[in-house]
């Protein structure tokens, strides 16, 4: 049960202000003993529970909430905005519905052929549901360390959903890391992978970690790779590998245009009727154009002074 703020506070008030002036009279008054022992005795009690009241005010801001615990027994959830009085007995804790973000640092993790990479992930997340997120799990964050963080160096003011979803998105990106090539190799053409995924693999690491996140009544509403490379000690050996594939991509495509350029030259000299060239002349030039269109160097021009076949 909760009662609006201000009436409540302006109730308090004027009690203060009724027994300070009942406490005035008092003193001016002339009580019996046993008459004024009881009404001194009054207005002890109505004191004490007026400041008991003040610890029962609290102010909710939007997306925000108190989750309300009477000796241990859960008495429901307060997230309506503004300011209220609620059972002064009443434990209030407070939780945040707002979306946060969680930046995870680079992870060193195998993919699906084994090769060791360093991937890592942001996400944007939020409590949905804060009978889970305060009761579902444990807050081990005070005698498990963090990933990556020293045993002496553990945030003990970790909130359990908090290093719930630190521990569970980092278990997330390893799983799917694992599902996946890096990239293609060789004659080898994956399907997926987390080079090419882009928004695919986005969404796979999305609904893998709000399957994980669920227990704990937290809902995922973005989660995106932002970080993939291999690990240094086969860095420089892929950079190698994905020039060679290049290099041989580009010479693919220089062989075949350069074919194309001597075939059309061939059928154009035949056209025009410029010259009749044997098959071995055929061949010489065919095999001179391939070497000037396919070097990477300028070739150095020879002027022929004889005939064709001197």
């Amino acid at each position: 049960m909760k009662l609006p703020g201000i009436p409540t506070l302006i109730f308090n008030i004027v009690l203060l202000l009724a027994l300070i002036a009942f406490a005035v009279w008092m003193a001016n008054s002339r009580l019996p003993d046993i008459l004024l022992m009881w009404s001194i005795i009054a207005v002890v009690v109505l004191f004490v529970i007026h400041c008991i009241l003040y610890a029962g005010f609290m102010q909710i801001e939007p997306n925000e909430a108190r989750v309300m615990i009477f000796f241990g027994k859960y008495h429901g959830t307060v997230k309506e905005n503004g300011y209220f009085w609620v059972n002064p007995f009443y434990a209030k804790k407070k939780l945040t519905l707002r979306a946060r973000n969680l930046d995870a640092e680079p992870i060193k993790v195998n993919d699906k052929k084994g090769n060791p990479i360093l991937i890592g992930q942001v996400l944007v997340w939020k409590v949905v549901d804060t009978y889970k997120a305060s009761f579902d799990i444990d807050n081990m964050a005070k005698t498990v360390p963090q990933v990556g963080v020293r045993a002496d160096k553990v945030n003990e003011k970790m909130k359990a959903y908090e290093y719930f979803v630190k521990v569970q998105s980092d278990a997330a990106l390893r799983y799917v890391a694992g599902m996946y090539a890096y990239d293609d190799s060789g004659n080898e053409r994956e399907k997926l992978t987390l080079r090419s995924g882009g928004e695919e693999i986005n969404e796979i690491l999305e609904k893998q970690l709000n399957e994980r996140l669920s227990i704990a009544g937290i809902e995922v509403l973005e989660a995106r790779v932002n970080y993939l490379a291999y690990a240094p000690e086969i860095a420089a050996v892929m950079l190698r590998r994905q020039q060679a594939d290049a290099i041989i991509s580009a010479r693919e495509k220089i062989v075949d245009g350069a074919v194309g350029m001597v075939k059309h030259a061939l059928e154009k000299l035949s056209e025009e009727k410029v010259v009749d060239l044997d098959d071995e002349k055929k061949a010489a030039m065919v095999s001179n154009l391939l070497v000037v269109l396919c070097s990477d160097e300028h070739a150095q021009p020879v002027v022929n002074t004889g005939t064709l076949y001197n």
